[in-house]
Parts: C-alpha cells; structure tokens; sequence
C-alpha cells in the first residue's frame, strides 16, 4: 500500500493500490449535472485520470488547471479530474475557471473511485492526490501516488506516459 502524508501526518488509504499492468477496476463517481459516470463509460479511449482532494485548494487548482491545458493538445484521450468535492461546488469552480478540456467528477457519494485505487484517506474523507493513465484496453499503464498531498505530481511524466499509452 502506497505511503500518503497529508501536512506530514500519515494517512490510512482505503482499498487497494493499482499498479501498472493491473486491469484497471471500474468506478462510479458524479458529473456536476448529477449524472453517473464510470470508466467504462470512456471505453476504448486512453484516460488520464488526475486525482486531488479539493479543487478549491491552490495545488489542486493548479494541477486541474494544467491538465486541462494539457487535455487541449491530447487527441483522443479522456481526461478526468476526481476529488470528493460536490457536484454543485465542482460545477461552480468549473464555470469561474473556464475549465473546458477535462470533466471533473465528485466521487463523495461513496468513494467507489477512492476505494477501488486505493486512494480514500480514511481519516479525512478526500482523495490522495494521484495521476493514473489507463490505455485504450483498460489497463493502468502509469500510476502516481504523490507521498505527500499537498505537493504537485509529476506532470513531465503523466504525459509522457499518456502519450506512450495506445
């Protein structure tokens, strides 16, 4: 199991680590409208799924705010952004931030993300941040569990790997 600090205090992770090479497990989370979205609904696609606890903090809203950058030179990739944010606050955050490329998802109802990756901090009830890429056959190709949560992933690599999957 992947170790996780959020402001240096140790966090208990929820279910179970995924690893390059597993298939990658199906998850139902929230689009701002409400509506359920799981990964089968992006299958077929390569996604880039960027994981953080709040998109209302500054590293969260820095990192969605670069993937969605990034998302506008990916052709034919889904990315998504997941936080345990509600749906109304996701919606609201979208529409000041012009954020257009990406789809950010609520996973709060029931942490079926968090707890399929391995990422629910049992403590907090949010999400570790963390970057997964999936390939076009469903399997996770490159993962990231950043060790301490207030610090920003690696994005050189996450879109190195996105790019690499097919």
């Amino acid at each position: 199991m992947a170790n996780v600090t959020f402001k240096e205090n140790p966090m208990t992770l929820m279910g179970n680590e995924v690893k390059p090479g597993d298939k990658a497990p199906d998850f139902t989370v929230l689009a701002n409208d409400l509506s359920e979205v799981s990964l089968e609904d992006s299958k077929g696609k390569v996604r880039l799924i960027s994981v953080v606890p709040s998109v209302d903090t500054g590293v969260c809203d820095q990192q969605t705010r670069r993937f969605n950058e990034e998302a506008a030179n990916l052709d034919g990739v889904e990315v998504l952004t997941i936080s345990c944010d509600l749906p109304f606050a996701q919606k609201r955050w979208c529409a000041a931030t012009g954020i257009e490329n990406l789809q950010v998802l609520s996973d709060h109802r029931d942490l079926s993300f968090g707890k399929n990756y391995g990422v629910a901090m049992e403590e907090l009830r949010l999400l570790a941040r963390s970057i997964f890429v999936i390939n076009s056959d469903g399997e996770i190709t490159y993962t990231e569990y950043v060790p301490e949560a207030t610090n920003h992933p690696n994005y050189e690599a996450a879109i190195e790997a996105v790019k690499q999957a097919k």
